[in-house]
């Protein structure tokens, strides 16, 4: 250790020079240069992907310790290591700004250095006695950037899916699912190009978003398999250059057991370490759903419209003031806080796409900036389906009584009269209508194109209203 102006440092070493690293650090001389480099956002990397990487490192550990290839005592302080940080600890040495060069080595190589330095301390060694415990010769042992970052993001992306997004959205899915229950019998009028339509039910509103996003959670669920399908064990270029012949199989039941999660090297690791696809078509998938999610959260808040001069329909719980100058005004803000969050997911979708296609030959090197995105947009997508249900959907009620005036007062109710009436006779009806204000039941009595009964009979909006049983089930 060296003590300059009353601080510690240690000197490391690195093929460019020496540099002083403060000695509280466990992240290296490599992770300072990247700091020095790349002052970019502020933005440092999301747990999870943190989580990711050390995982990785912590089955690579027992892998290349039971295969031989490191000593066991530095292959169990390695694993040692990694529980720690996976306990919460050393959260504030990993550093690097997410907009980083070199496929991700930056990051890749602080995780390797904060390992490597509590796996000294663990041995009863000082930092920065990489002889002792090497980031690269042994944390690093038989890997690459180019294998391990990708296969961080899988797990990355695994893990945030099954934690955050897909508990959310299952249960944003119930509740509209609860809530076309307690509406079933809640007649509306229905809207076309916000023009009034033909009555429906408020319940089969909410019955038909919950279905919307079941079909989203099929397809993202579909799309998260090929997460599964691991490259690591490609090393530098997908060759497996200084692998064991059985680390490849062992890394990857090791990690299918950390993650719970069905993982197996892929069939080409030179495919997988050159291909983003997986990662798009998870984003892709994710794009989709926040697009209807904006649809369904602009329907929420129109149906909300009001209190006296909108459609009120429903009433969204108000959470907060919604003015800073008009007193007792409440605003969807939950609603509109999904759609800022739904555009964001749409624009790391483009971002996403535009850095999976900038891989060259045998490697992508724009893949930090996919990994943020992905695993960021995954993350708050879910936070913000968890926020949306249990502070705006569940809560939501309906305005029976404005629902049916809607309804009743809809020149569209004439729809039911053409195969009576004949499509030409409705139309001059409801033109008579909305010219004279008579109702359309008046006007067809008065014209004489149906009896009362049958037009009673014709229009019934129970019956109007109704979901044929094959489409409801």
């Amino acid at each position: 250790m060296t003590q300059t102006t009353g601080s510690t440092y240690r000197i490391e070493k690195d093929s460019m020079g020496e540099r002083q690293i403060p000695e509280t650090a466990y992240y290296g001389i490599q992770t300072l240069r990247a700091m020095e480099n790349f002052p970019i956002s502020g933005l440092k990397p999301l747990p999870t992907y943190v989580d990711a990487c050390v995982l990785i490192k912590k089955a690579t550990a027992i892998a290349n310790g039971e295969l031989g290839c490191i000593p066991a005592e530095i292959s169990q302080a390695i694993v040692q290591a990694a529980d720690e940080v996976l306990a919460g600890k050393f959260r504030d040495q990993f550093v690097v700004d997410v907009y980083q060069a070199g496929a991700g080595t930056s990051h890749h190589m602080n995780v390797n250095e904060v390992l490597s330095n509590r796996a000294l301390e663990l041995l009863g060694d000082e930092k920065g006695n990489y002889q002792r415990v090497s980031p690269n010769d042994h944390v690093n042992y038989g890997q690459s950037t180019n294998d391990v970052i990708p296969t961080a993001i899988r797990i990355g992306a695994l893990v945030a899916l099954e934690k955050t997004l897909f508990p959310a959205l299952s249960d944003a899915i119930a509740a509209l699912d609860n809530k076309a229950e307690e509406f079933q019998d809640i007649v509306k009028s229905g809207r076309t190009h916000l023009q009034d339509a033909v009555p429906v039910r408020l319940g089969e509103s909410f019955r038909a978003w919950a279905q919307i996003l079941s079909d989203h959670l099929i397809r993202i669920e579909r799309a998260s398999e090929d997460l599964m399908i691991l490259g690591l064990g490609g090393s530098a270029a997908g060759t497996g250059l200084n692998t064991h012949p059985q680390y490849c199989d062992r890394v990857a039941q090791l990690l299918s057991r950390l993650i719970d999660q069905p993982l197996r090297p892929a069939p080409h690791l030179m495919a997988a370490m050159q291909s983003m696809a997986p990662f798009v078509n998870v984003s892709g998938a994710m794009r989709n759903l926040a697009q209807d999610c904006v649809k369904i959260s602009h329907d929420l808040r129109l149906m909300d419209s009001g209190p006296k001069t909108g459609l009120k329909e429903i009433q969204l719980p108000p959470v907060q003031p919604g003015s800073s100058i008009m007193p007792g005004k409440y605003n969807p803000v939950m609603a509109e806080m999904t759609t800022m969050v739904c555009f964001q997911v749409m624009g790391y979708d483009n971002a996403i796409a535009l850095a999976a296609s900038a891989g060259q030959l045998e490697l992508n090197v724009m893949m930090p900036l996919i990994a943020y995105n992905l695993i960021h947009s995954i993350e708050i997508l879910g936070n913000t389906l968890a926020a949306l249900t249990t502070r705006c959907l569940e809560g939501i009620t309906a305005n029976r009584d404005r629902c049916l005036a809607y309804a009743e007062g809809s020149l569209a109710l004439v729809t039911a009269l053409n195969p009576h009436i004949g499509y030409l006779n409705a139309a001059a009806v409801a033109k008579e209508s909305l010219e004279t204000g008579k109702s359309l039941r008046q006007i067809v009595l008065e014209r004489g194109l149906m009896s009362s009964e049958e037009l009673a009979k014709v229009l019934d909006l129970e019956e109007m209203s109704a979901m044929p049983e094959a489409k409801i089930n």
